[in-house]
């Protein structure tokens, strides 16, 4: 007998997928930030898919295994040798064979996180905003639960989880709270329950001096202290949000939305932890004007974590469908031309991706091979996002706009909330869908799109989107100016007046334009900053966007701006690019080098890793 008909292989776990599947996982953990580790068990409710299972295969990544057992008896284990990025395979040898398929059991592991964890960034006090206590804090999208738990991570395997974690500092997890209780020495044991089924990629905790402060009715801010007055105010339009998502897709299934903004080195822009979001804090711009992550991350309540990608080469059905849905709920509240200028900022940063990749790279394909053991990380960047959002907004145009592709979107959540699918699957129901409610008519317009290109070709997409350029055309009109400018002496034509009515927006696709355009001359450079006083500004789009455009044509004075802003905060988007061109520059490699092996402990362990490999530190 046979049950496991929908697990198909996943290339970036070494589990045993076909034989067993975890339902639910409870963690008993005890944070020690002397240590810096977790120390405790794990119990996984298991049940086999075929008959005759007489052993259980997990994926681990440098965890200490002290011992495995099942009903109180020791199993026999072994560790494999190490994959240079998928871990080692924990091989448990069952005392004797399971013979049923569809037997449930429970096995338990004793077990200790080691100093090489990928999974968690433990922080010094000068770490963080307070610099009083130290931090904690995880992220194991993609495959990086592994190194905290030892589990089945692949986001094929849904299930639920529960923990107990005892912890000097507040903890919060990517679930409900149930309860904590106050033990001796100063330590408290919290109680945590996600009921939802959810990848092991969204197990999430956070521990440190954390504060809360309520700003809707199903939501709070989680900070340190010293940064809750800001937070609140910055993301109180946070319900809004929710209801546009609910308006658009399904009611909202995971009782809170919690934002955790973390300290300053956490390596992405948002990370969508149910329950509980984390957030950089580089969108604490001061004006509201960064808070679009929180619309991005929202959106992934539904797609992501309600329908999630089968393995990682599908990763754009999490991605495309929510940068889709996050311009919905942009557009919704701001209008049509808002979303449209959105989609301009996208496009952008898809051509630096496959500019940096190269056009004919397997990296920008929508759909990539990651079967030779690649690590999911070294393809991470902005074409699942913004190539799987120019094919969705290409069939909305195909089949004849928003109020004909909308509903579909809800039926998609509604079909497959709650699985793990794959692109052939949700090209399937699309079809299925537009053939059972609009009949021959639209699958023939589906017809027209060429399919093979979009999801396996490499390089940009085969269409041209022409978004509408309202509100584009003023930064692109600037910009040529100062591009033909170039040779100029006279800059008198330009005024500090040029840019005062631009939103944060309009400013970054003005400063995008120009680097597009040949590098400038330090003169020019100079005047631009001197009327529009760009060094100034705190947003930090902005800020990326103008150091860019002034490190790409070895303008020395911006390298002092650029060396702190790459130390005081470790987003991937902002450092990764930034310590490329800095190296490139002339007089910036050395200084490069120098900067990160000085900070290399501020970052996070995924983002040190990858600026290693940009600046040629490591192959």
């Amino acid at each position: 007998m046979c049950l496991h008909h929908s697990i198909a292989k996943d290339p970036s776990s070494l589990a045993n997928l076909k034989q067993v599947k975890n339902t639910h996982l409870h963690l008993d953990w005890t944070i020690s930030f002397d240590k810096k580790n977790i120390s405790g068990h794990v119990i996984l409710d298991l049940h086999t898919l075929e008959d005759n299972v007489d052993k259980v295969i997990l994926d681990s990544s440098y965890l200490d295994i002290q011992r495995v057992s099942l009903n109180e008896q020791d199993l026999t284990y072994t560790i494999s040798e190490r994959h240079p990025c998928l871990g080692s395979a924990l091989t448990i040898q069952l005392a004797q064979p399971i013979v049923t398929a569809g037997t449930k059991f429970q096995l338990k592991i004793d077990y200790n996180t080691t100093d090489k964890c990928t999974a968690i960034q433990f922080l010094e006090p000068e770490q963080t905003v307070g610099k009083k206590q130290p931090y904690l804090f995880s992220q194991c999208q993609a495959i990086h639960a592994r190194a905290f738990c030892p589990c089945q991570d692949s986001p094929a395997i849904k299930l639920t989880y529960s923990a107990s974690v005892t912890s000097p500092l507040p903890v919060i997890m990517s679930a409900l709270k149930t309860g904590e209780v106050q033990g001796t020495n100063g330590l408290t044991t919290y109680g945590f329950e996600q009921r939802t089924s959810i990848p092991s990629y969204l197990i999430a905790i956070a521990a440190g001096n954390l504060v809360s402060r309520e700003i809707g009715p199903r939501s709070s801010v989680w900070c340190e202290p010293e940064v809750i007055e800001q937070a609140a105010w910055e993301f109180n339009g946070t319900e809004e949000f929710i209801r546009t998502g609910e308006d658009l897709l399904t009611p909202y299934e995971w009782g809170r939305y919690d934002l955790l903004i973390l300290p300053p080195s956490f390596p992405y822009g948002g990370m969508e932890n149910p329950c509980l979001t984390f957030v950089t804090p580089t969108l604490l711009a001061g004006d509201r004007s960064a808070v679009d992550v929180v619309a991005h991350e929202i959106a992934h309540s539904w797609m992501g974590n309600l329908v999630t990608t089968h393995n990682w080469e599908h990763f754009w059905l999490n991605e495309g469908h929510t940068v889709f849905i996050e311009r919905k709920i942009t557009g919704r509240l701001h209008g049509e031309a808002e979303r449209q200028f959105s989609a301009i900022i996208g496009w952008k940063a898809l051509k630096e991706s496959v500019e940096l990749f190269g056009t004919d790279s397997p990296a920008t394909v929508l759909k990539p091979d990651l079967s030779s053991g690649i690590d999911p990380d070294d393809y991470f960047s902005s074409v699942p996002y913004e190539k799987g959002f120019n094919l969705l907004y290409h069939i909305e145009k195909v089949v004849g706009g928003g109020d004909i592709f909308e509903p579909f979107l809800k039926s998609y959540v509604g079909k497959f909330a709650g699985q793990s699918i794959t692109t052939e699957q949700w090209k399937d129901y699309l079809y299925e869908y537009f053939e059972k409610n609009h009949g021959q008519t639209l699958v023939d317009k589906l017809n027209t799109i060429d399919w093979n290109t979009w999801i396996n070709g490499p390089g940009m997409p085969p269409v041209d989107p022409e978004f509408d350029t309202t509100l584009a055309k003023q930064c692109y009109d600037l910009a040529d100016r100062w591009d033909k400018a170039r040779d100029n002496t006279d800059l008198s034509g330009f005024t500090a007046s040029d840019v005062e009515s631009f939103s944060a927006g309009q400013k970054i696709v003005f400063l995008e334009r120009l680097t597009d355009c040949a590098p400038l001359p330090h003169a020019l450079i100079r005047k631009m900053d001197e009327l529009y006083q760009l060094t100034k500004i705190r947003n930090a789009d902005i800020r990326f966007r103008w150091q860019n455009l002034c490190v790409v044509t070895s303008y020395e004075p911006i390298y002092p701006e650029v060396v702190e802003f790459i130390t005081e905060q470790g987003r991937m988007k902002f450092v990764r690019p930034l310590y490329r061109l800095l190296h490139e520059a002339k007089n910036g490699k050395q200084l490069a080098i120098d900067t990160f092996l000085k900070h290399k402990d501020f970052y996070h362990p995924i983002a040190a890793t990858l600026i290693e490999k940009d600046i040629g530190l490591k192959q």
